[in-house]
């Protein structure tokens, strides 16, 4: 088996194993069974469970950053993709559930952080940046831009982000535990950022920010 694609295969078979039964509950000895191959071998490419975790944290987080959109915290080099209409930001946020709730690494790697949270304090942080910090902060920003764009009418940024996106990740958090029910919440999301623009609309003749 060629060493690069084992080690691969090792990564994979190990977020599976944690996204079900947790990092600490985990053995190296199952992460080799389940890749087919001695422990010995196993340790061929990584020196220990945690250079496993280290190396599939690594991975996860550089492919968030590629396609999640809370990578884009900069709205102004980035204008275009500026969400402007209720219709666009529909689209924007369903885009994002569907990347989160459907690809396989990001979906096992969120899991994985709900099993450690209350015992692994490096993965309860990036718990908390991942699913709250960087979400507050990508909304704050967003909701500053349409402020002062004159989309939205003066508020307090924060918790106007804050009203937007946490009921948005309850309704995330439920698909993990009934995916049945995406259908339901997708349509939630639709009503409930149609409110929030129809809500914080800047009334005609209001100045906006400059």
């Amino acid at each position: 088996m060629d060493r690069g694609n084992t080690k691969q295969e090792i990564l994979e078979a190990a977020l599976e194993l944690f996204s079900v039964q947790g990092f600490e509950a985990t053995s190296v000895s199952q992460i080799a069974d389940a890749v087919g191959i001695r422990k010995a071998s196993l340790y061929s490419h990584f020196e220990n469970k945690q250079a496993i975790l280290d190396a599939l944290v690594k991975d996860v987080l550089e492919q968030y950053g590629e396609h999640s959109i809370f990578a884009r915290t900069d709205w102004e080099k980035d204008a275009k993709g500026l969400p402007l209409t209720p219709d666009a930001a529909v689209q924007m946020v369903l885009g994002q559930i569907r990347y989160i709730l459907h690809d396989p690494t990001i979906s096992r790697a969120r899991k994985m952080l709900v099993i450690e949270q209350f015992q692994n304090p490096a993965l309860a942080r990036l718990q908390t940046k991942q699913n709250y910090s960087d979400v507050l902060l990508y909304f704050s920003g967003l909701m500053k831009q349409l402020i002062r764009r004159g989309v939205l009418a003066e508020g307090d940024p924060q918790i106007m982000a804050a009203q937007f996106c946490l009921p948005i990740s309850v309704w995330i958090n439920l698909c993990d535990r009934e995916p049945d029910r995406e259908t339901e919440v997708a349509a939630l999301v639709d009503r409930h950022i149609r409110q929030f623009f129809s809500v914080y609309r800047r009334e005609e003749g209001t100045p906006g920010r400059s």
